[in-house]
């Protein structure tokens, strides 16, 4: 069953975070990651959501796990963290009862 990574949030300092835009896309990669949406132009429809969404898909949450708890991800990770503000969930894909 996929699993998703679905962010969104707003740049608090673009330098760092052009750094972090540079690197990441190869670590998704190499664990069987998709980045399905990424950046800005999302329309706010209901609440406050930031200026970036991001979507990424994974075959499985373990995979989606790997990635995020990998060596060359926590190296990078503090480049997204520490140059933006907002939220990050994991979510399975869908299944209908029965």
């Amino acid at each position: 069953m996929a699993s998703y990574l679905v962010a969104n949030y707003n740049v608090t300092n673009e330098a760092g975070y052009n750094q972090y835009l540079a690197s990441v896309g190869p670590t998704i990669m190499n664990h069987g990651g998709k980045i399905l949406v990424a950046g800005p132009g999302s329309t706010p429809v209901e609440g406050n959501p930031g200026a970036i969404t991001v979507v990424l898909e994974f075959p499985t949450r373990e995979a989606l796990e790997g990635w995020y708890n990998s060596p060359e991800y926590q190296e990078i990770i503090h480049l997204r963290t520490d140059n933006s503000e907002g939220g990050l969930i994991f979510a399975d894909e869908f299944q209908p009862p029965g």
